[in-house]
């Protein structure tokens, strides 16, 4: 079972959640906390393996403590709840060192899979959130030019980051392009290398603050 931390400003969000996730065999919610101060004391009493974390919050928000999660326990991944206009916030998160993120209003199947993706130490990326940080840039800075890498991105590998922003996995990537998936996860690291990035959220955010998405 994968332990989970419940973090919230809401009662109502963390009843439901809990109670979407008492509906799991997979994971079990081992502790509650209403902002972000509380939620790092939780961590040191609970010991869960993926914190989910609101990120508007009182005293202590979810940025906040995201980041001072990271610099405490680096291998516990915190998985953001966040709403579809809050595209600003979010990749102030993931910079923060968030794993991943999704809507509040997600089903149990989607919860349980982000929460077991974030366990098995990798990244989660939401299509819909992606697309909505995309129109929310695109709305603020429609006018800001397009940043160059150092070394840019080949055609290949835009189409690779494309599908790597719409969530998935480099087995379906490969399906999608019809190559074989030691070539997508090649690609996967030489885009990720050039951007600068250790792993696909921030890829996809990296590749969304250059204009590339």
């Amino acid at each position: 079972m994968i332990k989970v931390l419940l973090v919230d400003d809401q009662t109502l969000v963390r009843q439901g959640l809990k109670s979407l996730l008492d509906l799991s065999e997979e994971v079990v919610v081992v502790g509650e906390a209403e902002n972000g101060q509380t939620a790092l004391e939780a961590v040191e009493t609970c010991q869960p393996d993926v914190v989910l974390m609101d990120i508007r919050m009182p005293e202590m928000d979810g940025i906040a403590a995201v980041t001072e999660l990271t610099r405490q326990h680096p291998k516990r991944p915190a998985l953001m709840l966040t709403t579809f206009d809050d595209h600003a916030s979010v990749m102030a998160a993931i910079q923060a060192g968030a794993k991943g993120y999704l809507l509040k209003d997600v089903s149990l199947e989607t919860l349980v899979e982000a929460i077991q993706t974030l366990h098995r130490g990798e990244s989660w990326i939401q299509p819909i959130v992606t697309e909505r940080i995309i129109k929310g840039l695109q709305s603020v800075r429609p006018h800001t030019p397009v940043a160059e890498l150092t070394e840019p991105l080949t055609d290949k590998e835009l189409a690779v980051l494309r599908l790597i922003a719409a969530g998935l996995s480099n087995q379906e990537i490969a399906e999608s392009l019809f190559k074989s998936t030691g070539t997508v996860k090649n690609q996967v690291s030489s885009l990720m290398a050039k951007l600068g990035v250790r792993d696909r959220t921030r890829a996809v955010l990296k590749a969304i603050e250059l204009g590339l998405l």
